[in-house]
């Protein structure tokens, strides 16, 4: 079935979406992501397709917000033309299901070598080094399973290495959205997002150990991961004579001694500038059953911000109150404490945390 699409822009132009134009991502050779601009137009092509427009030297045409409706399980063709008089080295991409919190969007469905090398490590696309100052994309946005709702993507270009959770960090272009609308396109009320059984271990002084944690996807982090991950690490485990969490900015203070790979090497790209994300604690008197009832984001609005980026001693059984670097609010419920702090002493917890 031929998918309905809205936007505010008609364009008569034929869609070449992630067509395999080069296997490389080179300024030369072009990208994987461009919309070839020396094809022969089809004026008889009444598709519509999401796009938006943003010249930073003439702004009477930019368009920032560009809406279509989708079917469940097709997708929905987005074009994104940015236009910059200083250099756009990376694009971020976030999708956002039915308010169920922005997550960064890299699914193009690009087979081999031609993604690998069009991504950073951080999930960012990379454009091509110094020589990106105009970029004319076009990317088949996929429409999720659901029965309404939204989705929201959002698309900004950086200076340097940015953060997906703050648009701001290193900003050139954007942000520019593209939503896309199913059924009756109203969401359901926000649940928590829930994190299970995570496990960290007391860190090793080389960085070899998983002790850092992202409150984004619940990944847990080696700290020697590398630069390119390091906007993701929320808060960290160590054990000194007891179990405590601290924020990834204050860790090294808190721990008392400095793991390698934590704080931004003299070489790294943008190392002046770089921060490292603050997370806020406190004991909570909710209990555990109370942890285990909160299902709405709108549950967690009880919370407030401390000014504690250290936990005390922590114990299972205690429910710590958070705030990240990002003001969302969330628990964590402290299931099990292997002491020590040898490589396979560790902390297990649950985390609700609002989308």
């Amino acid at each position: 079935m031929k998918k309905n699409i809205r936007t505010v822009v008609k364009s008569g132009f034929a869609i070449f979406a992630l067509a395999f134009m080069v296997s490389s991502c080179s300024s030369d050779d072009g990208s994987v992501f461009d919309t070839p601009i020396d094809e022969e137009q089809d004026d008889t092509d009444e598709e519509t397709v999401a796009t938006l427009i943003i010249n930073d030297s003439d702004s009477s045409g930019d368009i920032l917000f560009a809406e279509a409706s989708g079917e469940v399980s097709t997708t929905v063709p987005g074009r994104i033309i940015y236009t910059s008089t200083s250099n756009q080295k990376r694009l971020y991409i976030t999708q956002n299901v039915s308010g169920s919190g922005e997550m960064p969007f890299n699914n193009f469905n690009i087979e081999g070598k031609d993604l690998t090398q069009a991504l950073k490590g951080d999930g960012s696309v990379d454009l091509d080094g110094d020589t990106q100052k105009a970029i004319d994309f076009t990317f088949e946005l996929p429409v999720p399973d659901i029965d309404n709702g939204e989705i929201v993507y959002h698309f900004w270009t950086t200076t340097g290495k940015g953060d997906f959770r703050d648009a701001n960090k290193r900003l050139a272009l954007g942000v520019g959205t593209i939503t896309v609308k199913v059924g009756n396109g109203v969401n359901a009320a926000a649940e928590v997002r829930s994190f299970t059984d995570v496990k960290l271990f007391a860190p090793a002084a080389d960085g070899t150990t998983e002790s850092f944690f992202s409150l984004l996807d619940g990944t847990v982090y080696k700290i020697n991961k590398g630069p390119e991950f390091r906007a993701f690490w929320d808060f960290g485990y160590y054990y000194t004579t007891e179990a405590y969490f601290a924020s990834t900015a204050t860790y090294d203070e808190s721990f008392g001694f400095p793991v390698e790979g934590l704080e931004p090497g003299d070489d790294e790209e943008n190392a002046a500038s770089e921060t490292l994300n603050e997370t806020y604690f406190q004991l909570s008197t909710t209990n555990g059953t109370g942890f285990d009832g909160i299902t709405l984001s709108g549950d967690l609005d009880f919370v407030s911000q401390s000014t504690l980026q250290t936990t005390g001693v922590l114990a299972v059984g205690d429910v710590i109150e958070f705030v990240d670097n990002y003001g969302k609010k969330g628990l964590i419920k402290i299931t099990e404490i292997q002491a020590g702090f040898d490589n396979d002493d560790y902390i297990v917890f649950d985390v609700k945390i609002q989308p």
